[in-house]
């Protein structure tokens, strides 16, 4: 059986403007593998309602679980929330329950909870909280949708609040091997090997180091065993490195 599929949706001007660096794309990459699902598609989508509209119903529809980064802040541009309650026809407003979890966490620290931090505890009826001990202000559900927060901290946080409770498959197993030759050189012999390993994916990725070509050549699948032949075997192939 195969495993669980997944994609994710970035949502932000500050994204596909290069003033801000996404790290939580490779930080949910590297959960997923650990507990066996496949991230098959990464969007990233500007602050355009329509848009983000649009990526969450096609995205949900495509794969087993969707996760978003970005947009469920205090500002004005924050509109996250009320597109993924658009895109599954659902009613949104300030939620009791969230509304609790703001005004005791910002009653501690005695600091208002005024109108713009309350767009934070805006919730799609039926949505279920995800929890964020970082900052507080909580992530939601809906349906097949985990919409989350873009701060990195805050994000890694609430991807560790939501796999436990989701359906994996069988982590994968890589390994890599560096090999100080061009693709050109080793794209055939590596051709080969991957037709005798069917079950495995192997992906070449190279570089140049101080004026050498090379390429990482990675391989992976759900077979710890089979992954190890196959390794043993590229490196008998290309054993300079």
């Amino acid at each position: 059986m195969p495993n669980p599929t997944a994609a994710m949706l970035v949502i932000g001007d500050e994204i596909l403007s290069g003033r801000t660096r996404d790290a939580n794309m490779y930080h949910l990459a590297g959960e997923l593998v650990k507990v066996g699902i496949d991230l098959k598609e990464v969007r990233v989508v500007s602050d355009d309602a329509p848009a983000i509209v649009a990526a969450v119903r096609a995205l949900s529809a495509a794969y087993d679980q969707v996760f978003t980064s970005g947009g469920i802040g205090p500002t004005h541009d924050d509109i996250t929330a009320d597109c993924v309650a658009e895109a599954f026809g659902r009613h949104i407003d300030v939620r009791d329950d969230a509304r609790a979890l703001l005004e005791e966490a910002y009653g501690r620290r005695g600091v208002e909870v005024t109108e713009a931090r309350l767009r934070m505890a805006r919730i799609p009826d039926g949505a279920a909280l995800i929890d964020n001990p970082v900052s507080t202000a909580p992530g939601f559900t809906v349906e097949n949708v985990h919409v989350m927060a873009g701060v990195p901290s805050v994000f890694t946080a609430m991807v560790a609040s939501v796999l436990p409770g989701l359906v994996g498959g069988v982590p994968l197993t890589s390994e890599s091997w560096r090999v100080m030759r061009a693709e050109g050189d080793i794209a055939g012999p590596l051709r080969a090997l991957a037709g005798e390993y069917a079950d495995l994916s192997f992906g070449s990725y190279p570089f140049q180091d101080r004026g050498r070509f090379g390429a990482n050549v990675v391989v992976r699948g759900a077979d710890p065993a089979l992954v190890a032949t196959a390794y043993a075997r590229l490196q008998e192939m290309f054993p300079d490195g």
